[in-house]
């Protein structure tokens, strides 16, 4: 028995260990959050500042696809959306930072095109159908609540309405709950110290880069050290949901991607399985409704780290996060009408990408790239 013993102490000590990093990163997360408002208020000088450096995006369009970029060059949109409820504490208004959040939605989705699978023609089609039902869910999402939004700012109303509940009114001391800063304040006033030597507005800079690249890292980095923790048991939770109806389906592709910290990491572990013709699109698309919904968890989180003024309005910009991704999977899935137009739009683009590869890279580099940068430039 002594010799099974020694065998299992090191992973138990890296199990510790990656404990411990989730937890030293999660701070840091909230740090940066923290960062980048900071750094942002000292660089804008308040909200008509902000304003006035944004200005550029007060057109929605423009937003959405600065959203959509953002995403699509750092690949996860757990850090753009942090980043971005740390701007609107700053200072950045709400009503661009909707779109913005939309934006980072669909940017989201390049990262999981199917390539690996490229080789075999019927492999990658299957593939590459699992991989765009998500594209164009959101698409269809974006279409669908856009307008909404501007038309009755539904998700605004909706996540200020909630947001007064968990956060409270502004004038009701939040002192006494204010756990967070002091946790955090050290950290802050580190990152301060270091670019305090820099002149005019380098240090507000210099802190929103810090923030930004911090933010980038642990991400990142969580996604790894919970994937190694957690992937396993991931893995299980969506062999055993699979097929067993779309509430399942929904809700474990949260429950994983909560666990994993990436929307990519769920969709990546169910490509293989379409790939390999396992399961079908069809019975996949529950499972990526339900990873857009987990992947909102980081925003939320960050949206603790901001205290005083900003906090509701930071708690307000994550909400809309959640709520644009859960009343669309209610509205898109809850619709048969509306309910079987992505999966047949990815069926669709799947045959054709698969008798043509170089127009299934196109659509990638169309879709995010190409046409964002085109409205921008027609947006000015």
């Amino acid at each position: 028995m002594q010799h099974h013993h020694s065998l299992s102490q090191p992973p138990a000590t890296r199990a510790l260990f990656n404990w411990m990093s989730v937890i030293v990163l999660v701070y840091l997360i909230l740090v940066a959050v923290g960062a980048i408002s900071h750094g942002f208020k000292d660089f804008s000088g308040g909200a008509e500042g902000a304003a006035r450096i944004f200005a550029f995006a007060n057109n929605p369009f423009v937003a959405l696809l600065l959203g959509i970029l953002a995403t699509a060059l750092v690949q996860s949109s757990s850090t753009v959306t942090s980043v971005i409820v740390g701007l609107v504490a700053g200072g950045l208004p709400i009503g661009m930072a909707i779109p913005m959040v939309m934006g980072a939605n669909l940017g989201t989705t390049i990262t999981i095109v199917s390539m690996g699978h490229i080789r075999d023609r019927s492999e990658f089609r299957r593939a590459f159908a699992a991989a765009t039902v998500h594209d164009f869910f959101n698409l269809l999402a974006v279409f669908i609540f856009l307008p909404l939004e501007l038309m009755f700012g539904l998700l605004q109303h909706s996540a200020e309405w909630l947001a007064n509940l968990l956060v409270g009114s502004a004038d009701m001391s939040m002192k006494g709950m204010d756990f967070m800063k002091p946790l955090t304040a050290p950290a802050q006033q580190l990152i301060d110290s270091a670019v305090a030597f820099l002149p005019g507005k380098g240090a507000a800079i210099a802190t929103i880069v810090i923030g930004i690249l911090l933010i980038l890292a642990c991400v990142t980095w969580l996604g790894k050290v919970l994937q190694q923790v957690l992937v396993g048991r991931a893995k299980e939770l969506l062999h055993k949901a699979l097929g067993r109806g779309p509430l399942t389906g929904i809700t474990s592709g949260a429950l994983v991607t909560i666990m994993v910290q990436s929307s990519s990491t769920t969709t990546s572990l169910m490509i293989p399985l379409a790939g390999g013709g396992v399961f079908s699109t069809r019975q996949l698309y529950p499972f990526t409704l339900g990873a857009n919904i987990g992947t909102t968890i980081t925003a939320l989180l960050a949206a603790t780290a901001i205290s005083g003024a900003g906090a509701q309005l930071a708690m307000t910009i994550a909400l809309v996060h959640v709520l644009f991704n859960v009343f669309a999977v209610v509205l898109i899935y809850g619709i048969p009408l509306l309910r079987d137009l992505p999966v047949r739009a990815a069926e669709g683009l799947a045959r054709v990408g698969s008798e043509n590869k170089l127009l299934a890279l196109g659509y990638v580099a169309g879709l995010f790239f190409a046409l964002p940068a085109l409205m921008m430039v027609a947006a000015k």
